[in-house]
């Protein structure tokens, strides 16, 4: 059997719009009491109900309740992230329609789309926030690590740079010193032959 969201389903008050199992439980039973004691509760909250070894999750927002049942090992995240997720396709998908839908209306095309993001759910990680988020996170740590690395590439390659500048500054420093003493040595010669050429 396979883990993870098992069971949704929308309904309008206690009208049932449409539903999914992917497994033989009772489930559309549990979720009907579900729906029966909210009746009287708060208009837009996010609860969760454990059942057996299953915990339901419901989200009512503007008179519309979804509602899904999920193994205990896939937290609150995921199935809230599931639940958001089928109330805005089926409101995108419906809209005014559902508020005078009669039971069932939606369930032959809706059933569909949660069977497919049950699977969405169980078997894509970045269909979880929180993981894309982290996938994306790890992401910018690595570009960052990279650039940090080149950066310290540069920072070497300036300071041998830096270096070689300063050789070459002291190499000129002696260069000029030194043809400064040849320019004064070679001068000095001129003089003597000069000199000596007129005394004789």
């Amino acid at each position: 059997m396979k883990m993870g969201i098992l069971y949704g389903m929308v309904a309008r008050g206690q009208v049932v719009l449409a539903e999914f199992s992917a497994t033989q439980t009772n489930a559309s039973t549990v979720a009907r009491q579900i729906l029966e004691k909210m009746s009287q509760g708060k208009n837009n909250s996010n609860s969760s109900f454990s059942h057996d070894r299953y915990i339901f999750h419901v989200k009512r927002t503007d008179g519309l309740t979804v509602l899904c049942m999920a193994d205990d090992a896939s937290g609150r995240r995921i199935p809230f992230a599931f639940l958001e997720e089928i109330h805005q396709k089926f409101v995108k998908t419906y809209g005014r329609a559902i508020q005078s839908a009669s039971g069932y209306a939606m369930n032959e095309e809706f059933s569909r789309v949660m069977s497919q993001q049950m699977e969405h759910f169980l078997t894509d990680p970045s269909a979880d926030r929180l993981n894309r988020l982290k996938g994306e996170m790890s992401q910018v740590r690595s570009v960052m690590i990279d650039n940090i690395e080149k950066v310290l590439e540069r920072g070497d390659r300036l300071v041998l740079l830096v270096e070689k500048t300063s050789t070459m500054q002291g190499n000129s420093l002696r260069f000029k010193k030194q043809s400064r003493r040849y320019k004064n040595a070679m001068w000095w010669s001129n003089c003597k032959i000069t000199g000596s050429g007129t005394v004789i």
